[in-house]
């Protein structure tokens, strides 16, 4: 649950970097391009915001995946005689660093990502950015996290 919260607390701030960006450097928001070179369409907009939706899922649902794979690879060492648990603990870190590294790089990436659709999003004006899916779902996990701390 606290993990969540950082989480939250981390794409809050992110969006907050963005939003105080383009009050302070005006000109460059203005006379940033999207990555075709030209105005981008609502429709085209929409697309980009469901791709990042769905991206965002197929992370969670891998962590879910890798969150399964050691809990089993935990039994199964919790289940060996004594003088294997010391080989199979070591694979069972290694393999949890592992993951570790590649999912932080992972939600680095997406963070930016999510960075520059919500400059996008600035540039196309702020009813762009309130029909986003990406608004929606932290504007319900804000709600969350607000229930926790009550």
């Amino acid at each position: 649950m606290k993990n969540q919260t950082n989480r939250n607390l981390v794409i809050r701030s992110s969006l907050a970097l963005a939003l105080a960006l383009a009050i302070w450097f005006p000109v460059q928001a203005r006379s940033a391009e999207p990555a075709e070179g030209k105005t981008m369409t609502e429709a085209k907009m929409t697309e980009r915001c469901q791709e990042m939706k769905e991206q965002k899922q197929k992370m969670k649902e891998d962590a879910k995946a890798q969150d399964a794979q050691l809990t089993e690879e935990l039994a199964n060492m919790n289940r060996a005689p004594e003088d294997k648990k010391m080989g199979l603990m070591a694979a069972v870190v290694t393999h949890m660093a592992e993951q570790r590294i590649a999912m932080d790089a992972r939600k680095a990436e997406m963070e930016e990502k999510m960075m520059k659709h919500m400059m996008q999003h600035m540039q196309m004006g702020k009813e762009s950015m309130a029909q986003c899916p990406m608004m929606e779902d932290m504007g319900e996990k804000s709600g969350d996290a607000q229930k926790e701390q009550k």
